[in-house]
């Protein structure tokens, strides 16, 4: 007979297992071919996981609706193996319980070694085209970062409008986000590797005219510009660290020294870029 706390803690144990046995029998719903039948594969693991906790509890437990709801919803907006490797860095999160546990059941040893090992080996299996296209948006989100903070600033100071500020960043950012996506698809023609040209150059521009609209709306908003500056210097640190968290997910880096390296890169190059361009304004006599 188990103590009464440990079944408790198994319980748990299960509903994690059950949780994720769900999860992936979604996200195989949400895939093809290949990816679907790793998903599959991976649901069935831990649904195995489920019944040899229950083996042990003799109880039956139902899953989180609501964290299965939202590693769907991940999937869909950020793709598969986000979706997977932010539910494995929960897994990792919990194995300091399973391992307190592990001494006084024997399976939770085997477990473990799956949630650590085997899963790992799958996920690597898992093709998704858009991670392949990463660095198109990377590159995509940074130039407008870089390039629009800075213009947005040199705008306000100089025009003192909003709409006029909105409008000019506006035509700036579109003109650029062409530029730049006729320039990745050059690149990737030329290099001739696995990306295909037109793809890459959507991502980059996609992203880029994305970055835009949350920088240059704030513009159409408040009639103040320097408030308007503020909120769009706001987006652009919330755009910075949504999709440095994305990067870190899917590439398996540290997010605090990756967020605060692109906000220092970001950041430091568009106050560089405005105050280079201020300068050369008082140095021609352009300011009133």
């Amino acid at each position: 007979m188990l103590d009464p706390s440990l079944v408790e803690k198994l319980v748990v144990f299960q509903r994690n297992e059950i949780t994720e046995h769900h999860v992936y029998r979604g996200l195989a719903r949400l895939a093809e071919g290949q990816n679907a039948a790793v998903l599959e594969r991976l649901a069935e693991e831990e649904l195995g996981h489920y019944r040899s906790l229950a083996s042990y509890t003799h109880r039956e437990v139902k899953p989180r609706r609501w964290r299965i709801f939202l590693y769907r919803l991940a999937a869909r907006v950020f793709g598969l193996t986000f979706a997977i490797k932010l539910m494995e860095a929960g897994e990792r999160g919990a194995e300091g319980a399973y391992a307190e546990v592990a001494g006084k059941i024997p399976e939770l040893e085997r477990i473990m070694a799956d949630e650590t090992g085997h899963e790992a080996s799958l996920v690597e299996l898992i093709d998704e085209e858009r991670l392949g296209y990463l660095s198109s948006m990377v590159l995509g989100v940074n130039d407008a970062l870089v390039e629009l903070t800075g213009a947005l600033a040199g705008f306000t100071f100089a025009l003192q409008s909003s709409r006029l500020v909105g409008l000019s960043g506006l035509i700036t950012g579109v003109a650029a986000s062409l530029s730049m996506a006729a320039s990745e698809y050059l690149s990737a023609k030329s290099e001739r590797g696995p990306k295909a040209p037109l793809r890459a150059a959507l991502y980059t521009g996609v992203a880029y005219v994305f970055t835009v609209i949350l920088l240059v709306f704030p513009f159409f908003l408040f009639s103040s510009p320097y408030a308007a500056l503020g909120l769009a210097l706001a987006d652009a640190l919330v755009v910075i660290a949504a999709f440095t968290f994305f990067m870190a997910v899917v590439r398996d880096l540290g997010y605090r020294r990756t967020l605060v390296e692109m906000v220092a890169i970001s950041m430091g190059v568009a106050l560089l870029s405005f105050l280079i361009g201020w300068l050369l304004r008082v140095a021609l006599g352009i300011e009133a």
